[in-house]
């Protein structure tokens, strides 16, 4: 979609840095849970939105150069955290996974995956559970707990998957809904005759 503006050194400069404010921005929708050092946050939304509007390295790089500005000490994390002890604590696999998600939803998004509702979801799905992957990895070897387990006992999966998802699918869908609806915007301006 950020090809639809002219492409120049600028034009990156400027959409990497405003999609990594944004996820910043996001971060500080934050609610705790108490049972698990991973909040709620509206990152994951701003995560898939850089992905599908800046494209693969585009977007990717927007994630970089959030999770590098936050491990310098800006206040970017969730609850305005920052610092290297922060990106390395028990979240880092979830903002290694923001990189990863954004390249790939944005890689589907370079295939035409984000022009309507039936096949956006499935991308923005796709850079979820690659979010939910890394991080529960991550957070089963910082807390060393098992990465699954039985229904009432402590696992990665249950304190850093399973609260989310209900979340993490209205995310999705409200991506799913907005990129389409920019495009179908876009071609309704263009088709005018004025």
């Amino acid at each position: 979609m950020i090809d639809l503006i002219p492409r120049s050194r600028l034009r990156d400069v400027l959409a990497v840095s405003s999609f990594a404010l944004l996820t910043a921005g996001a971060a500080q929708i934050s609610i705790p849970l108490g049972f698990t050092p991973v909040p709620i946050t509206g990152q994951t939304f701003a995560v898939l939105l850089a992905g599908g509007v800046l494209g693969s390295k585009l977007g990717a790089a927007s994630q970089m150069f959030y999770v590098i500005l936050g491990a310098l000490g800006l206040p970017f994390y969730a609850d305005g955290a920052g610092g290297w002890d922060v990106a390395t604590g028990s979240t880092a696999g979830y903002l290694f996974g923001f990189i990863v998600a954004a390249f790939l939803v944005g890689l589907m998004a370079e295939k035409g995956q984000d022009r309507n509702l039936v096949t956006s979801l499935p991308a923005f799905i796709a850079g979820s559970i690659i979010i939910y992957t890394f991080g529960a990895l991550w957070l089963a070897y910082k807390l060393d707990i098992p990465f699954t387990a039985g229904a009432t006992e402590a696992s990665a999966v249950a304190y850093g998957v399973t609260p989310f998802i209900v979340g993490d699918i209205l995310k999705a869908a409200l991506a799913g809904v907005l990129l389409p609806g920019v495009w179908r915007l876009r071609s309704d301006t263009n088709n005018r005759q004025w």
